[in-house]
C-alpha cells in the first residue's frame, strides 16, 4: 500500500492522519494492499487553478478526484486488483468554511473531503439522488467508523 500525502499549505496537516484513514477505507473497500493514492493539500490559487483546467468551473472548491486505474471496491473472497487508485486535492481552507458552517473541526472536514475523493475515485458518483444516498451513506459510515476506531466521535 503506497499512500503519498503531501502538504503545499500553511495549513496545519496531521498527515499521518490521512495514510492511516486512506488505509482503513482500502482495508473496508477490498482493495489490493499495492493500491496507491496520493492525497495533495493546496491553497486557494492552486485549487482555483484546477478547478478551472479540469471541471471548466471558476473558483477554488474543496476538493477534486483524479481517478487513475478506475479501480472499483473489491469483496472479501475478491479484493480489487493492483493499481493505481489516483490523486485527491483538498483545500484546507475551503474545508475550514465549510467546517465552520457545518459545527465540526477542520481537521474532520478534510478527513470527510478525503474521504469523499476515495469513494469518487472508486466509482461512486453523486450526481442522481440514488447515487446520491448510496455514496453518502457510505462516507458517513466509513468516516464514523473510522473516527470510532481512533476513540473519536464526529459531531
Amino acid at each position: 500500500m503506497s499512500i503519498e500525502v503531501r502538504n503545499e499549505t500553511t495549513a496545519k496537516i496531521d498527515e499521518r492522519e490521512f495514510v492511516d484513514l486512506a488505509r482503513y477505507v482500502f482495508d473496508a473497500m477490498h482493495l489490493h494492499p499495492a493500491t496507491e493514492l496520493s492525497v495533495l493539500f493546496v491553497d486557494e490559487p492552486a485549487m482555483e487553478q484546477l478547478h478551472i483546467r479540469w471541471m471548466d468551473e471558476p473558483g477554488p472548491t474543496d476538493v477534486l478526484s483524479f481517478p487513475m486505474d478506475e479501480l472499483i471496491p473489491g469483496t472479501p473472497e475478491r479484493p480489487a486488483p493492483e493499481g493505481l487508485l489516483g490523486d485527491i486535492v483538498i483545500c484546507p481552507t475551503i474545508a475550514a468554511q465549510q467546517a465552520a458552517t457545518a459545527g465540526h473541526s477542520a481537521a474532520e472536514e478534510m478527513l470527510l473531503l478525503a474521504t469523499h475523493g476515495m469513494l469518487h475515485l472508486m466509482g461512486y458518483d453523486h450526481a442522481e439522488e440514488d447515487e446520491r444516498t448510496v455514496m453518502f451513506d457510505l462516507q458517513r459510515t466509513l468516516l464514523l467508523t473510522f473516527l470510532a476506531s481512533r476513540g473519536r466521535e464526529a459531531k
